[in-house]
């Protein structure tokens, strides 16, 4: 840190160590089982069940709790991990009341759903906490898979080739496997290293190895690994930061998920610095995490700027509600311009027939840190050679690239949403799809 960083108020030990132990706790207890059997008796257990559609996994939701109403929560998490290894994560940070709980019958007739969530957790929790596996893998078939990226499409993947029996090598140029669920996911929402501990709880399935510290383009290329395995499944994520175009050098202004990925990777949160006034640029879920987490770290002032109106805000409203109850202030409708001596000068928007303008109008906001939220980019790739689509790679319906032996998914492929139920959705599918290919070409 730099001196004058530390002038301008960007210091770390704003807080006492049992504020930081509060203020980072988990932010949503878990159910315990008389808890679970409560919210579980209110579910309608609906036939043409709604919430199973609005799940991109479609586990079956009504089957689950069912099973956890009748006192068998390790049945349940088996339900649920049969079509989404990693149901305990997604349990803590699947965006579930735009999703399932938001489809959910009781939500359409009374505004308020079921606990589908919290359920989840509940039975993936039970299970994990037995130390067992609930799937065998099959007889090893011979074939090699090459999966690139360690985060929730990539493990997906494999998880589901070993299961059919293939051996797979999973590369991750970071220093730890997870992905989004290590390094982007607010510390709030996955104490206690559950991510790692999520991990080696998969990877008991058997055939499967993780080699850390690897990267695509610097330490292989994708003809070599095209050579080598049967198979290669890209699921690398983002590599990039979209650029803020902010007229002016600015020292003050960092990436939110740099951030995020510090703070979840510190084993002492008073050693963070932190701002006492922080502006956050975007909307999205990233924008609330680094502001939330500003505050929980001792800021004093932490705004969240976005461009747009506030409906159009890719966060959730429960997230935007999150992060208002915390302290965050959201301010909408306005665009930043350039920095400015302790501060950054924004104009105001309006949607117009010709789309977003500004108005003309300007005012400044006071800030000694600035964090740009407003989202990632496929960047510069080693994997050049497959065809893109709105700056990712192009997949089919099943995962396939242009490039024959390549599937891809994850936030780096086109079409879906940037979450990490639908990365696990995503790596799932491929790996089916692989798994059939492989076996016709045996045929």
């Amino acid at each position: 840190m730099s001196a004058a960083q530390r002038q301008g108020g960007i210091v770390a030990g704003r807080l006492s160590p049992e504020a930081y132990a509060d203020n980072f706790a988990d932010a949503y207890p878990p159910l315990d089982a008389h808890e679970a059997l409560v919210a579980a008796d209110r579910c309608y257990f609906c036939h043409d069940a709604p919430c199973i559609a609005a799940c991109p996994t479609e586990i079956d939701i009504p089957l689950f709790i069912r099973q956890i109403q009748a006192d068998n929560p390790k049945g349940a998490a088996k339900t649920i991990l049969s079509q989404n290894i990693f149901g305990g994560m997604c349990a803590r940070v699947c965006p579930t009341e735009t999703l399932c709980e938001e489809a959910c019958v009781r939500e359409m007739a009374e505004g308020k759903p079921v606990q589908i969530g919290a359920l989840q957790r509940f039975a993936t929790d039970t299970l994990m906490a037995t130390g067992a596996h609930p799937f065998e893998r099959a007889e090893p078939t011979g074939k090699m898979i090459a999966v690139i990226g360690a985060g929730p499409a990539g493990l997906s993947c494999a998880h589901r080739l070993a299961m059919h029996g293939h051996t797979v090598v999973v590369t991750d140029g970071r220093g730890k496997p997870g992905g989004l669920n290590e390094y982007g996911i607010a510390s709030y929402k996955s104490v206690d290293d559950f991510a790692q501990a999520e991990i080696d709880w998969l990877l008991k399935i058997g055939g499967i190895r993780i080699e850390t510290g690897s990267e695509l383009g610097r330490d292989y290329t994708l003809e070599e690994l095209r050579t080598d395995y049967d198979a290669v499944f890209l699921g690398m994520g983002l590599s990039g930061v979209n650029a803020l175009m902010l007229e002016g050098p600015d020292d003050r202004i960092g990436n939110a998920v740099d951030f995020i990925a510090d703070l979840r990777q510190s084993d002492d949160l008073s050693r963070l610095p932190v701002g006492r006034r922080i502006v956050v640029i975007g909307g999205g879920m990233t924008a609330v995490d680094a502001a939330v987490q500003s505050r929980l770290l001792g800021a004093e002032d932490v705004t969240i700027v976005y461009r747009r109106g506030q409906d159009r805000m890719s966060a959730s409203r429960h997230e935007q509600d999150h992060a208002t109850s915390a302290g965050v202030r959201l301010l909408c409708n306005a665009m930043p311009v350039r920095g400015v001596a302790g501060g950054v000068e924004f104009e105001y928007t309006e949607e117009t027939a010709e789309g977003l303008r500004g108005t003309g109008e300007t005012f400044v906001l006071e800030a000694d840190q600035v964090f740009r939220a407003i989202g990632q980019t496929y960047g510069e790739t080693p994997a050049a050679a497959v065809e893109l689509e709105r700056g990712k790679i192009r997949v089919d319906t099943e995962g396939r690239t242009s490039i024959p032996g390549v599937w891809a998914g994850g936030d780096c492929a086109a079409g879906g949403e940037d979450l990490t139920v639908t990365a696990v959705a995503e790596g799932r599918d491929a790996a089916e799809s692989i798994h059939r290919t492989l076996g016709d070409m045996s045929a």
